[in-house]
């Protein structure tokens, strides 16, 4: 029997953990779950086995997967691949970029050109240890809340070894963010007082993204949130207001970025993550 488990709550990590949900599927059909570009870091401990993704099918299912327990993801352009196994339970966080050097130790930009880290070389050995006691308690809310606390404790500890991020950086982040990715980078700059081409140079240092890029994927967040709720809601997504309402040109400009961020078409997308939606499993760490 298919049975499936999700369990939201509300971080209280001042902003700096978007979303934080709790998953447990048993007796699912063994298969690959396309993991979608967003404008935050993923932070997973599982309560189960490894995880093991991939850049594509081939390497998750194959010898070249990365096996972890606990993921590290930053900020990617394209799908990532993650087996999904017949049972499955863990702990995903949505995680601000700019709260990376808070959180993780390092910069967002430090996470690039690697699909996943483990979670372990990037947290230290502790991390393994939150985990176990993880898998020991029985309820959710005990659950976040020691997950909350450890950190709450890495934040407090990073507040002198860290660095900050710029005050230009964040305040175009926020910029962005009001602006649900539209706008121009112009304006952007205008903004917050900096060449185009040095506000790009910083912003991509934190981040590992450009403005342009990091915008792109805010707005196709606002989108592809859009299509789910309608489907959760047992209505077909209209995807020409989608398009409208959330800055695009035109329906065939969303549905580029939905090639280009899903590896397939909108409708195509759809049929394979319809039963996740309905579930509420959909963006599990992401909203």
């Amino acid at each position: 029997m298919d049975s499936r488990e999700f369990v939201r709550t509300a971080p209280g990590l001042d902003g700096m953990v978007v979303s934080a949900v709790g998953y447990r599927t048993e007796g699912q059909r063994p298969g690959l779950h396309r993991g979608l570009p967003s404008p935050y870091l993923t932070l997973i401990f599982s309560l189960d086995g490894a995880i093991a993704t991939g850049n594509t099918p081939d390497q998750a299912t194959g010898a070249d997967a990365a096996r972890t327990d606990i993921i590290v993801g930053g900020l990617h352009q394209s799908p990532a691949y993650v087996v999904r196994p017949e049972h499955e339970a863990g702990i995903q966080l949505a995680v601000h970029p700019l709260a990376s050097r808070a959180l993780l130790g390092l910069p967002a930009a430090g996470l690039t050109g690697q699909l996943v880290v483990g979670g372990t070389d990037v947290l230290g050995g502790p991390a393994a240890g939150i985990r176990e006691r993880l898998c020991d308690l029985d309820r959710w809310e005990d659950r976040f809340a020691l997950l909350s606390a450890y950190l709450r404790r890495r934040a407090a500890a990073a507040e002198d070894t860290a660095g900050t991020v710029r005050p230009e950086v964040a305040e175009a982040w926020a910029w962005l963010a009001r602006h649900r990715g539209a706008g121009t980078l112009g304006g952007l700059a205008r903004h917050v007082a900096l060449s185009e081409r040095r506000l790009t140079a910083l912003f991509r240092a934190e981040t590992g993204l450009t403005p342009k890029q990091a915008a792109r994927l805010m707005r196709f967040q606002h989108a592809k949130t859009a299509v789910a709720r309608a489907v959760a809601a047992g209505a077909p997504p209209d995807l020409a207001r989608v398009a409208a309402d959330t800055g695009y040109y035109d329906h065939s400009h969303l549905v580029r970025d939905f090639q280009q961020y899903t590896g397939m078409a909108p409708t195509g997308w759809l049929a394979e993550e319809c039963r996740n939606i309905q579930a509420g499993a959909h963006g599990r760490g992401e909203e």
